[in-house]
């Protein structure tokens, strides 16, 4: 295997293809694939073709740094609580409540988001069903884990987070909180995930809804169960 990616299509057909594999040798029962959107979609269109599983988005947002909104410290899920980097806050000499307003300004883009790409179509029933939770990537993987326990919370039958390239670190910690990770590449040199795809041009909103219309209408057309 190439040491990178072509682009997130690449991706994501090399991860459905080891998907394919791991599926055939466990019981997964009425699968659905999840992508953290925008640049988990393609890789995640691939898995959901490769599973004939429709394909939905969960929208998390990362928490920036206040005045360096580009360095993640946490995430945010649904309407779950924040999830955030400890060590991380630690060491900033940080505390939550100081991150107010940079939570509610993400919780605020993420209902945009999911207006967006979901309109008023229902979230997908996840109870007793084997979830497939795709990414381009982990770094630090807060936002996979606050995505994980939001799932968590939905009672799946199994959970899965597949990704193509992610830091090993990152890996192994998430890998207690899923019942399967897989990841192609885990370099001791990661740095960043963009670093390990030749293109790494940005998702954009156009690309996402398309895929969903694409691959989800068999799941948006499924009757909500009520617990």
């Amino acid at each position: 295997m190439d040491v990178r990616f072509q682009d997130r299509r690449d991706a994501g057909l090399r991860l459905a293809a080891r998907l394919r594999e791991t599926a055939a040798e466990r019981e997964w029962f009425d699968p659905v694939v999840l992508a953290l959107p925008r640049g988990g979609v393609p890789v995640a269109a691939a898995v959901a073709r490769a599973l004939h599983a429709p394909l939905d988005v969960l929208v998390a947002r990362k928490i920036g740094l206040p005045g360096r909104p580009e360095v993640g410290i946490g995430a945010i899920a649904g309407e779950a609580p924040p999830v955030y980097d400890e060590r991380a806050l630690a060491m900033l000499g940080m505390t939550p409540d100081e991150l107010g307003a940079s939570v509610a300004r993400e919780r605020t883009e993420l209902h945009r988001r999911e207006d967006l790409y979901r309109g008023h179509a229902p979230r997908p029933d996840l109870r007793d069903r084997t979830v497939v939770l795709v990414d381009d990537g982990l770094a630090t993987g807060v936002t996979a884990r606050a995505a994980i326990r939001l799932i968590r919370g939905e009672g799946p039958a199994a959970l899965v987070l597949a990704v193509p390239v992610g830091d090993h670190r990152a890996a192994a910690e998430l890998r207690r909180e899923v019942d399967e990770l897989v990841c192609l590449l885990q370099p001791d040199d990661f740095r960043a995930v963009g670093r390990w795809y030749e293109d790494f041009t940005q998702t954009t909103d156009d690309e996402v809804i398309a895929l969903l219309r694409e691959l989800s209408v068999p799941e948006r057309l499924r009757p909500v169960r009520h617990r």
